[in-house]
């Protein structure tokens, strides 16, 4: 499981990502919430620790923002804020749950794997983007009701390009992400399955969602 934890206090930050890690997760740390915004950007996560006091923004900006931005997985606050209009604002505003500074690393551990059940329950089998719409059960595409006669590899290429709506994923992200690197990084399959995939998604008469960022890569639009 890949957790990001956003942390300013080095000491804490260095304690939870060795106990994160022995306990199993991948661990990335940010120290603002900056960086914190860019590793979201760049990869997925199964779980955010966010601390509120965070030297450039508020903890719940970020965590406001990660939302507003797509990022859908579950926040487990940390703060020194013990007062009940702390965890009500924290909870209110995108938290999953709130943990209270001095805390018992037992405790923490208990409450991520909670999220974890939680978000495995919940467990999303249809994506939805305007009027294009995956059954990831069925591994079916359909657009405007209309079914696309998609690969397996174009279906995944197309559900990684729906996760990141909005978002700009380079060549190598997807060659990490859906080939996962099995094949030289300088080839040109991602293209060729781009411009494919593209002929099917983007049928003539219908507004184009799959757009190209000439030297950055590409983005799904949602708009």
């Amino acid at each position: 499981m890949r957790l990001l934890l956003v942390e300013d206090e080095l000491e804490i930050q260095g304690f939870l990502k060795r106990s994160l890690t022995e306990a199993g997760y991948e661990v990335e740390a940010a120290s603002d919430g900056k960086t914190a915004e860019r590793l979201a950007a760049e990869s997925k996560f199964d779980l955010l620790v966010v601390d509120l006091g965070l030297p450039d923004m508020d903890g719940i900006n970020l965590i406001l923002h990660l939302r507003q931005t797509g990022v859908s997985a579950p926040v487990l606050i940390l703060s020194a804020r013990r007062s009940v209009d702390d965890r009500v604002r924290g909870l209110e505003q995108g938290g999953d749950d709130y943990l209270t500074k001095p805390f018992a690393l037992a405790e923490l551990l208990a409450r991520l794997r909670n999220l974890l059940k939680r978000s495995s329950a919940a467990e999303v089998t249809k994506l939805r983007v305007l009027d294009l719409e995956l059954d990831l059960l069925r591994r079916e595409a359909t657009r405007n009701g209309e079914t696309l006669n998609l690969t397996p590899q174009e279906f995944t290429l197309l559900e990684y390009l729906c996760r990141n709506t909005g978002r700009v994923v380079t060549r190598s992200m997807i060659l990490d992400k859906v080939w996962g690197m099995r094949i030289q990084p300088d080839t040109n399959v991602v293209d060729v399955h781009i411009y494919r995939l593209r002929g099917k998604v983007d049928a003539p008469g219908q507004p184009p969602m799959i757009k190209t960022l000439r030297g950055v890569g590409y983005v799904l639009r949602d708009r």
